[in-house]
């Protein structure tokens, strides 16, 4: 079962793996390699990936008490960072968390969503009702 609570700090660096992890073992796919590595470098200043996901304040997907993904919802609509453990997806997860930042954006009243999607991930957000603006 897929439960979804809020971010605690304790929560910054497995959030950093999933990060790393998914974009090196998923996103590789579809970027080049010298991309991957922009996104998703070797090393990371913890300070600074910790000040990031405060900022963020993201939501955490558990699935059987593993941090299986997280994403956020920002004020103006803007979906940030949305990423699920690279060896679970397809189990739903994704789909949770989207469903869960529709709910709470019912809840403050937010009318447009948006992102700025990987190529990897255009097929799940367009699933999921997004529409492509603009390319880049």
């Amino acid at each position: 079962m897929i439960t979804i609570r809020g971010y605690v700090k304790e929560d910054a660096q497995t959030l950093w793996a999933i990060h790393h992890f998914t974009i090196r073992n998923i996103n590789v796919r579809d970027y080049s390699q010298a991309q991957v590595e922009a996104w998703a470098p070797n090393t990371l200043e913890p300070d600074v990936w910790q000040k990031r996901m405060d900022g963020l304040n993201p939501f955490v997907a558990m699935s059987d008490g593993v941090v299986v993904g997280y994403t956020d919802l920002q004020p103006d609509g803007l979906v940030d960072h949305f990423f699920c453990h690279h060896l679970y997806q397809g189990q739903g997860i994704g789909k949770a968390l989207m469903n869960y930042v529709f709910e709470i954006g019912k809840q403050r009243n937010i009318k447009r969503y948006y992102s700025h999607v990987s190529i990897t991930a255009r097929p799940f957000y367009e699933h999921m009702g997004f529409k492509v603006e603009k390319e880049q």
